[in-house]
């Protein structure tokens, strides 16, 4: 930036400067406002190691005296709004601030003026006061005694992670003038305590064996630092293992596994034993079966009296009214009676029962069973939920095409239609916001969608025999049946959608699931076809200059309405000389007036596709034993083989895509699709950074029917969630051709290939950043004139890759997230010009404004 242009730049920013200069001023002079007289500001708290940092991230948090909080990563903003407050009141709000929000009123603020003696003050609100005393904090005011404890605090921790000799010494810098001091912790770990051989003994021989059936997966481990927090894990480990198989008693005192460590010949090299007893004369345990399994259905506790008592397949039920069957109160119970306890049936059942969205669990019994502690009863005390359930609520999103939009929506649950715990989910909802006019790239157009679904959920199997003998209850197996419709209007030519599917749902456990879709059907019908080229200016610029290239009396004849587009368009794409006759710019213009002709078959389609999708999920993600957890879908749909047999009535279906068979003169799809999700989490730094790694490969195969992909079932480049440094349709690919880019953003293909590397590192509770790199492009099974089929020996340089930082803004339970991404390598670019880092604008990056992580 040169020296005149950083004039302007200052003089037309000097009132953001000014005000910044101010800022600065004040924070320099107010933070100790409110600091009393022989008193310091707690200022800063440093940790120096005499021999290596070991836990150095977890030590500040045995730390009981803190700065105050910075905003923005700088300034302690509550710090000056509570000192903005008029200190004559503080006493006052302080008190005020203690009683519950429902008691503060102008009531209370009087009684407080009274009892302070300011009876000048009755009547006043004291709003912004309140305000700023309210959001604001109090200067911390260093404690020195904390000091003391907080350095014991830190050598306990130590000791408690096997540093034994820890020594942690402190001391104080204290500016009387400028009333702030800064706390100094000086920390020598010394050499650890280890493991030198791990002993463990376990009298019972049945808990002995299920020990040492997985003692590989054991915690503690000779050779290794005598950790307490290994140690608790380890028995916590113990416990979950044998109530798994039966030991419901196991451990209920927490005193029943001990570890002894033998410090006589050494405090650096010790014995380390573990014991397990369930008393001093070691009795043995007692497995535990389940007993009764009562269900009550019921209004209130008080009403268990008045119901009547009913059975199924060994479980007992009790009900004030018919309005449920028994059978849909015994699905969700995974317990049987006389099997051995297993605490995660117990854990199971109680999510099923919430999982129907019928009941809610007034009261939970389990009780081992009076002069038994080998038999355990269970209640459980069943509400029945509102028959209906009415929600309305208006959303905002977010995205690169329509950016800021609204999302109204109007639902209405009715439960248990059938007397089955049958739910009826019915949704009407829309999406309204702007998208790019097409015909004038510097306005912005109405778009909008308006869908209604409803969705008919079952809690067990759709099938015509008894599921649970196939597949067990654990499973949690269920059922929907979904049909919809919506109305879509983005650019210009609008679709009439209509879906409707069974779907199948089964969760092995809470890692693994499967979905089965079937007659997973979906109609789209294009509005406005004729206005394909009134939309898409681009594709007509290149369609009317290849025209004239071919003939200007056929052109002419064209802007005479004698010959329609289509069949002009058909008779050049029928002229093998004509092809054969063109070279250099003329024939790139061909190749890009190709691709929009593919273009508008794919955003014109008229399409029916009735598939089967299969859906496999694998996720440790949000699992505490899981500490890098990993992802995995992985989705099959194939689509169009019933309507291939039964039908071979043909029609024209487009200038490029040729001749289809269709059903009620409609085209149907015939493909297959693959598609593969693989993200990986690593957690570094005491879990408080993460790497995250993610693969996406999509593959679709058209056949029989079909030539190409459907439009809803085709792959795409850009966004938000995917190569950030392109926009969606922003001109990635397919592959490295050379077309005109207006008309390559609208291209989308049938394979795809998408990596995405993420580091994310915390800068406060609230704020967190991120560093990201992102490559992929889309390809083609089959190579469509212009070099776009996907190569094995090609592919790695025909990826887009764009890297960039981001920032991510954790408010209640939503994150924000802003990514600016820049393009490193592009392979639209010409040859030689791929590399575009020197090119970069560091002002300019493609900004990715979005809500949640992008994977």
């Amino acid at each position: 930036m040169s020296r005149k242009h950083i004039s302007i730049y200052f003089q037309k920013y000097y009132l953001f400067f000014s005000s910044a200069i101010t800022i600065l001023f004040l924070y320099a002079c107010s933070t100790t406002k409110k600091v009393p007289e022989g008193d310091f500001l707690l200022t800063k708290n440093t940790f120096k190691y005499e021999d290596g940092k070991i836990h150095d991230d977890d030590v500040p948090d045995y730390v009981s005296q803190k700065p105050n909080k910075k905003q923005l990563f700088l300034f302690p903003v509550g710090l000056w709004f509570y000192n903005a407050s008029n200190p004559k009141y503080d006493s006052i709000l302080n008190e005020y601030m203690t009683f519950p929000s429902d008691m503060r009123d102008q009531k209370l603020r009087d009684s407080l003026f009274i009892k302070y003696e300011h009876p000048e003050y009755v009547g006043k609100s004291l709003f912004a006061q309140r305000f700023m005393h309210n959001i604001g904090q109090p200067p911390v005011i260093l404690d020195q005694g904390k000091t003391e404890i907080s350095a014991n605090s830190i050598r306990k921790f130590l000791v408690y992670k096997g540093y034994w000799d820890t020594e942690v010494k402190f001391s104080h810098d204290l500016d009387s003038a400028a009333k702030k001091a800064q706390v100094n912790y000086l920390i020598t770990h010394k050499d650890p305590t280890n493991i030198s051989d791990y002993y463990y003994n376990i009298p019972d021989p049945a808990i002995k064996g299920i020990y040492e059936e997985d003692l590989n997966k054991s915690l503690v481990k000779g050779r290794e630092i005598l950790d307490q927090s290994i140690l608790e894990k380890e028995v916590k480990r113990i416990g979950d293992l044998m109530k798994e198989r039966g030991y419901y008693k196991f451990n209920s005192s927490n005193e029943e596994i001990y570890f002894t460590a033998d410090t006589l010949q050494s405090r650096k090299q010790v014995p380390l034993t573990m014991d397990i007893h369930k008393d001093s004369i070691d009795s043995p345990y007692k497995i535990t079966t389940i007993g009764d399994i009562k269900v009550h259905l019921l209004e209130k506790l008080a009403d268990t009296a008045s119901t009547t008592k009913d059975s199924l397949l060994g479980i007992n039920f009790y009900k004030l009214d018919d309005q449920f069957k028994i059978m849909s109160l015994w699905r969700p119970i995974i317990l049987r009676k006389g099997e051995v306890y297993d605490q995660k049936n117990l854990d199971l059942t109680k999510r099923n029962i919430a999982a129907t969205n019928n009941f809610t669990i007034i009261k939970y019994n389990e009780d081992l069973r009076k002069n038994s502690d080998s038999i355990l009863d269970v209640s459980y005390y069943l509400a029945p939920l509102p028959k209906y359930d009415f929600k309305v609520s208006t959303d905002i999103n977010y995205s690169q095409i329509l950016n800021f939009g609204i999302s109204p929506s109007v639902d209405l649950t009715t439960r248990n239609i059938f007397g089955g715990a049958e739910n009826l989910s019915t949704n009407v909802s829309g999406v309204f916001g702007s998208v790019v006019n097409t015909k004038n790239t510097e306005k912005r157009s109405l778009a909008y969608e308006i869908s209604a679904q409803a969705t008919l959920n079952f809690p067990r199997l759709l099938l015509p025999f008894k599921t649970w003998k196939l597949i067990p209850k654990r499973y949690s197996p269920t059922s929907s049946i979904i049909l919809g419709t919506s109305v879509q209007n983005n650019i210009g030519l609008g679709r009439i959608n209509f879906n409707g599917s069974l779907n199948y749902f089964a969760n092995v456990n809470d890692i693994v699931s499967h979905r089965l879709s079937l007659f997973n059907t979906q109609l789209s019908l294009t509005r406005n076809k004729d206005r394909y080229y009134d939309f898409f200016p681009a594709d007509a610029e290149v369609r009317n200059s290849l025209f004239q290239t071919y003939s200007p009396a056929l052109y002419q004849d064209f802007i005479d309405n004698k010959i329609s587009s289509d069949d002009f368009s058909e008779l050049i794409l029928n002229d093998t000389n004509f092809v054969a006759s063109l070279s250099g710019e003329e024939l790139g213009t061909y190749n890009t007036f190709l691709q929009s002709l593919i273009n508008k078959d794919r955003q014109t389609q008229d399409v029916l596709i009735s598939s089967m999708v299969y859906n496999f999920i694998y996720n440790e993600i949000g699992k505490k034993d899981r500490p890098n957890p990993m992802y995995f879908n992985a989705k099959v749909e194939t689509a169009g083989n019933v309507f291939n047999i039964f039908n071979n009535r043909e029609r024209e279906d487009g200038i490029v895509s040729g001749t289809s068979k269709s059903i009620f003169n409609i085209p149907y799809s015939q493909f297959v699709k693959f598609d593969f999700d693989v993200r990986k989490y690593y957690s570094l730094f005491n879990n408080k950074h993460t790497l995250a790694l993610r693969q996406f490969i999509g593959v679709g195969i058209p056949y029989g029917n079909s030539s190409t992909m459907p439009f809803v079932r085709s792959y795409f480049n850009g966004g938000s969630n995917d190569i950030r440094a392109w926009r969606v349709f922003g001109g990635l690919g397919p592959s490295d051709s050379q077309l005109d880019e207006k008309v390559r953003s609208y291209i989308m293909d049938n394979v795809k290939l998408t990596t995405n590397i993420e580091y994310r590192m915390p800068f406060t509770e609230m704020f967190e950043g991120a560093a990201f790199v992102d490559a992929g492009n889309i390809w083609s099974l089959k190579d469509n004139g212009f070099g776009d089929e996907f190569k094995f020996n090609k592919f790695l340089s025909q990826m887009g890759v764009g890297t960039g930082l981001g920032l991510r803004i954790n408010v209640a339970y939503i994150t924000l997230r802003l990514d600016a991404a820049y393009k490193v390598y592009d392979p639209n670019k010409p040859m030689g010009d791929r590399w575009v880092i020197n090119k970069w604008q560091p002002l300019k990056p493609v900004l990715n404004f979005a809500f949640g992580y992008p994977f």
